[in-house]
């Protein structure tokens, strides 16, 4: 088995991504092939904290009607659609054998343990899986960067982006078939050339704290141990 080249990872997955192919709602069949890999991943030593999105039950900013809702309002409901994918994801990794703990940052008593940074370091070292739910539990700010700054208070070694699409390229490929995809590119250029890895917010955390970042495709969950491994599975973005 090839040996990981990090020791502690947040690993970032999109509520969309655990939507499958509809995108909404719930497919276990994914959530389960995350949790295989997850398991795969702590049988290896390596100490994994997860952030789940919630966009495929809401997104506050998107789904707000147009500004119609209030804002902050609008990003609470976001944040308890990543508490119900929390939920799931841990349900599942529990069914499959494997220890896991949700932390909201929010207090949610009756359903999870409010985030502390010792309370989350400890339950990693003793090899269960950290889910974090609630975003950072501030509106205006994305699960994006609410992963950079989990990844940042439990002191990361990198942060593995998993999304809908296999990297960082200079434009949209959808929509430009001349779009050029980046193995490694520094979060300056990123900040330059607006490009939408993630939101501004969450990348000048990265970059103030440090942390590479890792984007890859979840379409194939196995990439998650291959980034692990150090293979190239999709773009680095770091100093």
């Amino acid at each position: 088995m090839a040996k990981p080249v990090y020791k502690r990872v947040l690993l970032k997955v999109s509520g969309e991504a655990l939507g499958g192919d509809k995108g909404t709602g719930l497919d276990f069949q994914v959530i389960g092939s995350v949790c295989d890999v997850i398991k795969e991943c702590l049988d290896m030593g390596v100490q994994v904290g997860l952030v789940v999105g919630g966009g495929n039950f809401w997104r506050g900013a998107k789904n707000s009607g147009g500004g119609n809702m209030q804002r902050s309002r609008a990003d609470h409901m976001g944040m308890l659609a990543t508490v119900i994918n929390c939920l799931a994801v841990a349900d599942v990794c529990e069914q499959k054998g494997i220890p896991a703990k949700v932390q909201t940052a929010i207090a949610m008593n009756e359903i999870a343990e409010q985030f502390t940074r010792d309370g989350a370091v400890k339950y990693l070292e003793e090899g269960k899986v950290v889910i974090f739910g609630a975003g950072s539990g501030c509106p205006y700010f994305s699960t994006d960067t609410a992963a950079v700054l989990r990844a940042a208070e439990i002191g990361a070694d990198v942060i593995l982006l998993a999304k809908n699409i296999d990297g960082v390229y200079s434009a949209d490929p959808a929509k430009d078939p001349t779009a050029t995809k980046y193995d490694e590119i520094t979060y300056d250029e990123v900040l330059a050339q607006h490009l939408m890895v993630m939101d501004i917010t969450a990348t000048s955390l990265a970059m103030d704290n440090h942390i590479p970042v890792l984007v890859f495709a979840l379409k194939e969950p196995k990439n998650i141990v291959k980034a692990l491994c150090g293979e190239n599975v999709g773009t680095v973005v770091k100093e």
